[in-house]
């Protein structure tokens, strides 16, 4: 250790104040963290490229300090989703600190890496409470039956309003609407669950019919639109 002339020449002054690092709630347990092997937890940060014009929903699983489990998911951007493929297998294996300085290809993946970081080293974890945390594996619950990304996608225009064209319940295929044209309810398939169902043996026809649903109150339409054409 090299010091500079001035603090060379002080004299020494005790500490009289060292508690330590101030506990953080991690997986059910308060933890004085000093080391990265310290941290444990389940948490999302979202991050966003420079230009911003994509973004991701990046969730991780650490234990240890070692990332056990990652969900990255992106969005606006057609070159993020390769890099999203890249950064799945660059994530686990690797400290959180390893992860925060490694080039995860996008810029919004690295943006999300960062957000979340900040809050998994202050405890700001999903599974802050809960007894041994989350189990490996959770990352997937996220993503609900079929296991597909939560979307919205919603378009709108003062001269023709609006349409809902994908929605938490899936693609949407007709919007309801009642004698004053607004929207009522609609009707959509949810590809997730069409898969399945043809990975189950159905045919597409019989797949495609068991999927589809509606929401809201699509029986009292006075008429459905394609919300793609109409």
């Amino acid at each position: 250790m090299i010091y500079s002339h001035e603090v060379e020449m002080m004299c020494p002054v005790a500490q009289g104040v060292a508690h330590g690092a101030a506990p953080i709630p991690e997986e059910s347990k308060w933890v004085k963290a000093k080391d990265i092997k310290d941290i444990s937890g389940f948490t999302h940060g979202v991050g966003w490229c420079a230009p911003q014009q994509g973004t991701c929903k990046l969730t991780l699983n650490v234990k240890d300090g070692i990332i056990q489990e990652c969900l990255v998911e992106t969005i606006g951007c057609s070159g993020m989703t390769h890099s999203a493929a890249m950064a799945s297998e660059i994530l686990p294996g690797r400290t959180i600190l390893e992860a925060l300085n490694t080039d995860l290809v996008c810029d919004a993946i690295n943006t999300a890496m960062r957000e979340l970081f900040l809050q998994i080293v202050y405890g700001r974890s999903q599974s802050a409470f809960s007894e041994d945390g989350l189990v490996i594996g959770a990352g997937l619950e996220d993503l609900g039956k079929g296991l597909r990304s939560q979307i919205g996608t919603m378009y709108g225009t003062l001269a023709k309003g609006p349409r809902y064209l994908e929605m938490t319940d899936g693609y949407v295929t007709k919007l309801a609407l009642n004698e004053d044209d607004e929207i009522i309810g609609y009707k959509f398939i949810n590809f997730g669950k069409m898969m399945d169902f043809i990975k189950a043996g159905d045919d597409v026809n019989t797949a495609f019919e068991k999927a589809q649903g509606q929401y809201g109150r699509v029986d009292d339409a006075v008429k459905f639109i394609d919300p793609r054409k109409e």
